[in-house]
């Protein structure tokens, strides 16, 4: 059975303007001809198990998938065969089919740690971070010495803003990542939200140390401060990063959020534009344009931003609102409900989503069911008050602590 591992990749969280490194990586990600030939009726189901690691190590994943599914043939209940399929849908991104094989796999196979990575790793690829903390959690166990999925739960509790777990899960891997930028600027930025001293402080020399004057180094201190609301800081050193290397990943990016936050939406635009330009793949970058574009009340440029970012990833609930603002301000109200089912699915407990719903389908006559989605959002709206209010209460470290930057 082979583990799907990951290239190294940046990755950016809106809420915490951070920066992800996720290392390891071999394996091709689209299929090559096939060189492999088909499993035949006199061969066992260990040999054609071979058949299929040997063409899923070479990149031909249809070979591999007809393998595997011979060996499923013969034996139903083979966890390693469904693993594997597992692994081949991830390869293909199809990631809803990728977790139903990987799920039945850990079910025939529960003892096998790489199943249940590979689980977390299909939630983490598509940025469900808190569905991925489970099965990280749970690897992380049995093996607490394997570095990656000790270092893909650290990540997820960042991404979650759960900064005394983030720290606890990656000040372990000190000796091993202290040279990586991303991986000593995750735990600074945990160590600070967690309100641990020390370590921010011995987190926040290394990086110096490692990367002072770089634009990556400029990069992440201008996350720093993006994440402490200190915009015009941000931008300095975003504006640093951007000059010693235009195309840096994700620079540009930010440099966007900081002017979106100054409310300078020309500014923002224009630097979600370049970014386009150096990553045109990035789903969040084109949610972006077209919130500055509705901001600029270029409603046309906005839709065909939101239906970009759709394309290349259609869970972003952010966009499919946005569409339906548009529609609604247009009067194009059947068109809105359509956008807002699309979001329903999604987030069904979206206060806003819910407000929303109710003004359109009042606007279409329907006042009873625009009444009781008006009552859902006020109810939905006690609720979300009522957990703020709880958490609050809470002793646990407050994630609006700041520490002195550097």
């Amino acid at each position: 059975m082979e583990t799907e591992t990951l290239p190294v990749l940046l990755a950016v969280a809106l809420r915490s303007a951070c920066v992800l490194l996720v290392a390891c990586a071999a394996a091709p990600a689209q299929s090559r001809p096939s060189t492999t030939a088909a499993p035949t009726v006199a061969q066992s189901p260990s040999q054609i198990f071979q058949q299929g690691e040997r063409a899923l190590k070479n990149g031909q994943l249809d070979a591999a998938e007809r393998a595997f599914g011979a060996v499923l043939a013969a034996d139903p209940r083979s966890g390693g065969a469904y693993a594997n399929l597992g692994v081949i849908e991830m390869r293909r991104k199809r990631w809803t089919h990728a977790l139903t094989l990987l799920q039945q796999a850990s079910r025939l196979a529960p003892a096998v740690p790489g199943i249940r990575l590979n689980i977390g790793l299909a939630y983490y690829r598509q940025n469900e971070f808190a569905k991925a903390i489970p099965p990280f959690e749970s690897v992380v166990h049995d093996q607490p010495d394997w570095s990656q999925p000790r270092y893909l739960l650290g990540l997820c509790y960042f991404f979650n803003e759960r900064w005394a777990d983030a720290t606890s899960t990656l000040e372990p891997l000190w000796s091993q990542q202290a040279g990586h930028l991303n991986y000593v600027y995750v735990l600074m930025i945990s160590a600070q939200k967690a309100g641990q001293k020390d370590l921010d402080e011995k987190a926040t020399s290394q990086l110096i140390t490692i990367g002072s004057g770089s634009p990556t180094f400029h990069m992440l201190m201008g996350k720093a401060h993006l994440n402490l609301d200190q915009y015009d800081m941000a931008l300095e050193e975003l504006s640093q990063a951007a000059k010693g290397n235009p195309s840096l990943p994700f620079v540009h990016f930010n440099l966007g959020l900081a002017y979106l936050k100054k409310q300078l939406y020309a500014e923002a635009r224009d630097e979600f534009l370049a970014d386009v330009k150096v990553e045109p793949d990035v789903a969040l970058t084109y949610e972006q344009l077209g919130l500055v574009y509705s901001l600029l009340q270029q409603d046309a440029h906005a839709e065909h931003s939101y239906r970009d970012a759709l394309q290349h990833d259609p869970r972003l609930t952010n966009c499919w609102v946005g569409l339906a603002k548009i529609h609604q301000s247009q009067s194009k109200y059947s068109a809105a409900l359509r956008e807002m089912d699309s979001a329903a699915k999604l987030d069904p407990g979206r206060t806003d989503l819910h407000y929303l719903r109710g003004q359109v389908l009042t606007r279409l006559g329907r006042k009873q069911e625009g009444k009781t989605e008006m009552e859902t959002a006020v109810r939905l709206d006690n609720e979300h008050r009522a957990q703020r209010e709880k958490q609050i209460a809470t002793p646990i470290p407050s994630p609006e602590l700041t520490q002195e930057q550097p």
